[in-house]
């Protein structure tokens, strides 16, 4: 079934970047565009026939609120790893709706810990098409994400295509998601 899109009418000047090459585009006030995804921390809009991506601070510019980061509180007995891994299914393609953990990504998530007790946490994601120009971007939101969490220190993300991502990495959610 197809998700229902809902048009909105941009209130204020914004950059978006394009889909799928990441390239920064300014939107004018009174553009018309529909929200084809609305997942994690940012939108996937179609304007004039282009799909973009519209950060999450940028919410209003739509007429929409921010989204928000989940919390852990403090007495919280998830672990620093659990903490991780629900972070990084905020995280989403902005072409499929389905998280970059179900989609299978994620190829590394390790974690050493610091001399101040942080913990530092290295983390290898890859795409699910190696021409796609969202990587930096899709880096960028993971690593502020992680480094958002208590206990964290540092992050370091890096994109890296061997071996080769296909559909068998996968979840089973996540392939029935997509009727595959």
């Amino acid at each position: 079934m197809r998700a229902r899109r809902e048009s909105v009418l941009l209130r204020r000047p914004v950059t978006v970047e394009c889909v799928p090459d990441g390239t920064p585009v300014d939107l004018e006030p009174g553009m018309m565009a529909q929200i084809t995804q609305a997942l994690g921390s940012h939108f996937t809009l179609l304007v004039e026939g282009q799909l973009v991506r519209l950060n999450g601070s940028d919410a209003d510019a739509i007429g929409k609120p921010v989204p928000t980061q989940p919390e852990f509180a403090e007495d919280d007995p998830v672990d620093l790893d659990t903490r991780i891994w629900r972070t990084l299914a905020t995280c989403y393609d902005p072409e499929i709706p389905v998280d970059i953990v179900e989609l299978g990504l994620v190829y590394r998530c390790e974690q050493q810990p610091m001399a101040d007790g942080r913990t530092r946490v290295e983390i290898d994601i890859t795409l699910t098409a190696p021409g796609c120009g969202m990587g930096e971007l899709l880096a960028d939101e993971v690593a502020d994400k992680v480094l958002a969490l208590a206990d964290v220190g540092e992050v370091k993300v890096d994109v890296v295509f061997d071996p080769p991502w296909d559909r068998s990495r996968m979840s089973e959610a996540a392939q029935l998601a997509l009727g595959l």
